[in-house]
């Protein structure tokens, strides 16, 4: 009897145990939820066409939305055939906007008459952050590097000095290539100090270079990267200073996010 007995209180104990750990069959509307609405905008028609909600920075027809790095004047660039050129002569450029956290299409173009090599081919560069100090900001490389090797933390693709592409997707000089970029913007506290550190990801020509990458500071060509206190900023277009023919750009927008 004593056997039973146990063995009884075992199975109501275990039977106990089953039915606490089984949870009450839910419904499916318990996990679906209607609200907020997410607002509806209208994509490109095509690959690269700004979305209805982005802001145009050029769309081939003038440099409006641009002024001089170096003086705040009206920018000096070249304009022809939907394309800004690159004037070494009258320096960066940068957006009269300021922006923080944003996803930026942009599309660049190596002349097919280009020279030099490494560094001094068709070297340029998106600044998705222009700050008045230090190395000018956070730096996106632009430069032939199809077939042109250099040291590869200073390849297209890059973040200048810090992070290798993941792959090199480089076109040939001559084509038209894309960067397609998500920028999340570093944070700081009243006090200055870093609460956390930009990040970016960056397609180029479709394919993924920069994926979630910590962004460790400003970009410098000598010395360590580096952090100070900063809100929105400009994104800037570098004019640099190799004696390499000039690139162009063109179809620049902008989401904010």
């Amino acid at each position: 009897m004593r056997k039973i007995a146990i063995l009884s209180v075992s199975l109501i104990c275990a039977s106990f145990i089953t039915n606490a750990q089984t949870p009450e069959k839910m419904r499916p509307e318990e996990t679906e939820f209607y609200l907020p609405i997410p607002p509806v905008i209208t994509p490109g028609a095509a690959y690269g066409d700004a979305p209805s909600d982005a802001i145009v920075l050029f769309d081939g027809t003038n440099l409006n939305q641009w002024i001089s790095s170096k003086d705040s004047t009206a920018a000096k660039w070249t304009v022809a055939d939907h394309a800004m050129t690159v004037n070494k002569a009258t320096g960066d450029i940068q957006t009269k906007r300021t922006f923080t956290d944003y996803q930026l299409h942009i599309e660049y173009r190596i002349p097919a008459n280009i020279t030099g090599s490494g560094q001094a081919r068709g070297n340029s560069g998106i600044f998705l952050a222009a700050l008045p100090w230090g190395a000018g900001g956070y730096e996106l490389q632009v430069l032939d590097n199809y077939k042109n090797p250099t040291y590869v933390n200073g390849q297209a693709g890059s973040i200048y000095k810090q992070s290798v592409p993941l792959v090199n997707a480089c076109r040939k000089p001559g084509e038209w290539q894309t960067y397609d970029v998500i920028w999340t913007a570093p944070q700081f506290n009243s006090h200055g100090v870093l609460k956390s550190l930009a990040r970016v990801t960056v397609f180029h020509n479709g394919i993924l270079v920069q994926n979630n990458t910590n962004v460790l500071g400003d970009t410098p060509y000598i010395g360590q990267p580096s952090y100070r206190k900063h809100g929105p900023a400009p994104i800037k277009l570098q004019a640099h200073g190799d004696k390499s023919e000039p690139i162009s750009y063109r179809n620049i927008w902008v989401r904010p996010l």
